[in-house]
């Protein structure tokens, strides 16, 4: 079995509200979404959101990576079973490209382009060997220690940084609503008092529900400690990214100052990061994130190298992800144990189109079920996305 055809799609994917954290307010994403068909007709999806703020990464370098790759790395390659994908994946290698001016790269410069191509291969093979990506996850060697299969999964839910009292209130109380029993609430913002919004939130949410807090960057070495003293008497389980990833070295130290575990999410993008802070002792979490770790495969080994060295970790998603990535995600989280916190499938709540004729959308308390079907196991609305396309190209 050979690729057929591999397309890229530069999408604008609007979404149904402001999102805001202390490091930026989003209202929209250009995402990469990645179509690939094989020789016997099976078609697959693939999604990467690039950050400039997180890997470096613009729209527009993504579409120079996808423009200037030797793609017969990929064509060339022959796929008899989803492994054989899996072996190519590994092999492929972007084109050395420069970052935009002004960017600054890291390791991870490429994981949005990489992740897209990713899935869409992943997609497409597990499709036409009749299997679910959760399936091929399964048989990874890595994953044997961590490996799951479950039925179902628990989303958490977000009180996002909001000024006005009136927001924060109705924000929490739609976590109560909803019955979240993980609620990650975003502190850290200018002019927001986070201890006032703690003491809302877990008034309103109750004392047994999970809080954890994500600064996203906002603090400092010099800050951190007292920041997160005030905040403690609301028992936050877990604090993520709390100082700028240039500054990540200092966690070591500070983390035995405090008893509340710490998270990387900025400073966690690929297998170097993660040595850096294994080998660093900076933190007790990793926030992995499909298109920023650039794929499912680099999730599945970093979870596996958490594991092995005693880390926690959560599956977190980026906001504003279309239905593509949230099937790649419940796929994850169906087949891997031991996930902290679960974030993502927000679809009809965040975006406005998510581009699958499924509802991906949590339900009551964060449940959602296992994807069944084939591949990822979503039918993409091509059409949709064709028409909302700015530009596209044919790689192979």
């Amino acid at each position: 079995m050979r690729i057929r055809s591999l397309e890229a799609f530069h999408v604008p994917v609007q979404l149904k509200k402001p999102i805001q954290h202390a490091s930026h307010t989003r209202r929209m994403n250009d995402t990469l979404i990645v179509r690939c068909e094989l020789d016997d007709g099976s078609v697959g999806w693939g999604e990467g959101l690039p950050r400039p703020y997180v890997t470096g990464e613009s729209i527009d370098s993504v579409w120079r990576h996808m423009s200037n790759t030797d793609m017969a790395q990929l064509a060339d390659r022959n796929f008899s079973e989803p492994l054989d994908a899996v072996t190519a994946i590994d092999d492929f290698r972007l084109a050395d490209i420069a970052a935009d001016p002004g960017l600054t790269t890291r390791e991870c410069f490429g994981n949005s382009a990489r992740c897209a191509i990713e899935v869409a291969l992943l997609d497409a093979v597990c499709r036409s060997d009749g299997c679910t990506v959760a399936d091929l996850l399964r048989s990874l060697p890595e994953t044997q220690p961590i490996r799951a299969n479950h039925t179902d999964v628990q989303y958490s839910g977000v009180v996002t940084s909001a000024k006005d009292v009136f927001s924060q209130y109705r924000s929490a109380m739609k976590m109560r609503v909803f019955g979240f029993a993980h609620v990650k609430v975003k502190v850290g913002a200018v002019g927001i008092d986070d201890a006032a919004c703690l003491l809302r939130v877990r008034r309103i949410v109750g004392q047994r529900v999970d809080l954890r807090l994500d600064a996203n960057e906002a603090w400092t070495a010099d800050n951190l400690v007292e920041n997160l003293a005030k905040l403690e008497r609301y028992r936050p389980t877990c604090l993520e990214q709390p100082v700028a990833h240039s500054d990540v070295h200092v966690l070591s130290a500070l983390r035995n100052t405090t008893a509340v575990p710490i998270m990387l999410d900025e400073s966690l993008c690929c297998l170097q990061d993660a040595q850096r802070a294994i080998e660093g002792g900076t933190c007790d979490l990793f926030n992995l994130r499909i298109s920023k770790c650039g794929g499912l495969l680099a999730c599945v080994r970093l979870a596996a190298l958490a594991s092995e060295h005693g880390l926690g970790y959560q599956l977190g998603c980026l906001v504003g992800e279309t239905g593509i990535l949230s099937a790649a995600g419940r796929q994850f989280a169906c087949s891997i144990a031991k996930i902290r916190y679960l974030e993502g499938s927000y679809d009809r709540f965040l975006v406005r189109d998510a581009f699958t004729a499924e509802n991906l959308t949590f339900r009551y308390a964060g449940r959602a079920p296992a994807m069944t079907g084939h591949g990822l196991g979503i039918c993409v609305q091509e059409e949709k996305v064709r028409v909302a396309a700015l530009r596209s190209l044919r790689c192979i």
